[in-house]
């Protein structure tokens, strides 16, 4: 029997096959985890129906996560198809192109708002709605994904080392707030992965070839990697962490000059 056999679980952000969120759906099946999707559009949905038929995982339907109707409505199907929920991951971040290019001090207040909304506070949206579910499972495991540049300076990340940052702190205070039901809420800063989003960011090549130059382990992620620790936090293998920020970087953060 695999570490996460009977739970239930939900994952918000699968974009594609390259996307770390997918890379941790495919672990938590193989562990034995039963997994729903949702997306957000009909582009996406063209993308993550074929997914979830590759690996058995339901489909719940789309969700927005700037809409708490549409949050609430999904969350609701997640009841009415397990009655509760063990677990969830948010994977779900925004920035606009031009921002993640140049100064940050370029930022517009529009666009510095619509970031750390989508990024950070849909967490919070998201961890609300869960809390109920798993409240009937008698607990339940909620995971983030961050980076480095929530904590560094990281060229070109700008915008979204803020948003990144903010979301951090929104891990920690979460935890404290669910803690008492028995609810953990961590997150994993990973190293760069080849994904959609991260094609966005200029110079991303150039900060995947550093990791690889400069991290102890001198090599790149494999998104299964990222996989196996959030199947590892969201299980009872984790069941002692909450409230941290765990690095799946190769040890790229570790290393100075």
């Amino acid at each position: 029997m695999g570490i996460a056999e009977g739970k239930t679980a939900l994952v918000v952000g699968v974009a594609n096959e390259r996307s770390l969120a997918w890379g941790i759906v495919q672990n938590l099946v193989a562990q034995g985890a039963k997994v729903a999707l949702t997306y957000q559009g009909e582009p996406l949905e063209r993308r993550v129906r074929p997914l979830a038929e590759q690996v058995g995982a339901t489909v719940v339907g789309e969700m927005d996560v700037m809409n708490e109707e549409s949050v609430g409505a999904a969350f609701a199907r997640v009841d009415e198809l397990w009655g509760g929920l063990d677990m969830l991951v948010h994977s779900v971040a925004f920035a606009e192109r031009e921002d993640l290019q140049g100064r940050f001090l370029n930022v517009s207040r529009q666009n510095f708002s619509r970031a750390v909304e989508v990024s950070a506070y849909s967490l919070v949206s998201l961890a609300r709605a869960a809390e109920p579910l798993m409240e009937k499972r008698g607990g339940g495991s909620i995971l983030t994904l961050t980076y480095l540049g929530a904590v560094r300076a990281v060229p070109n990340y700008n915008v979204m080392g803020v948003a990144k940052a903010a979301l951090e702190a929104c891990v920690r205070y979460l935890a404290v707030d669910l803690g008492e039901k028995s609810i953990r809420v961590n997150a994993i800063s990973a190293a760069p992965v080849r994904t959609l989003s991260a094609a966005a960011i200029r110079g991303f090549y150039d900060m995947m070839h550093e990791v690889e130059r400069r991290s102890p382990l001198r090599r790149a992620l494999n998104r299964e990697e990222v996989g196996s620790m959030a199947v590892a936090l969201l299980s009872t293998l984790g069941s002692g962490v909450t409230g941290q920020t765990v690095y799946v970087d190769l040890g790229y953060s570790i290393v100075g000059l």
